[in-house]
């Protein structure tokens, strides 16, 4: 069973930094692509950040390039999102997603799993 647990979320003021952290149990990790996203009180759920299987590439939203570090460690099966100079924009619940392919009769089918999230404020 597939299972994704955040943590590390909490209070900030604006220019701080926090680290957030995903462990992941149930499926073989390091065959997995790994990403980061985000949800604010009545918007929809937005992207932040990918990594692949191996960690060789990294991709992030614009609105987090070059404050955010995406990561992971294929021993301790976990992905983690460094996330620093935060602003109060960046308030939102945070989940970490596994997206997996399955063949099925009718084509690729695709999963996604998510965690339970863990919540970031940053305000003064």
């Amino acid at each position: 069973q597939v299972q994704l647990v955040e943590s590390g979320g909490g209070w900030v003021q604006p220019g701080g930094s926090l680290r957030l952290s995903c462990a992941a149990s149930g499926f073989i990790f390091k065959n997995f692509g790994m990403s980061w996203w985000r949800q604010r009180p009545g918007e929809e759920r937005e992207w932040v950040a990918s990594i692949t299987n191996t960690a060789a590439d990294t991709t992030y939203a614009d609105s987090v390039l070059g404050r955010f570090t995406i990561s992971r460690d294929n021993v301790k099966n976990e992905v983690y999102l460094q996330m620093n100079s935060l602003k109060p924009e960046d308030s939102a619940a945070y989940f970490c997603r596994m997206r997996q392919h399955v063949p099925g009769p009718d084509g690729m089918q695709v999963y996604d799993y998510w965690g339970q999230g863990t919540q970031v404020t940053v305000s003064s």
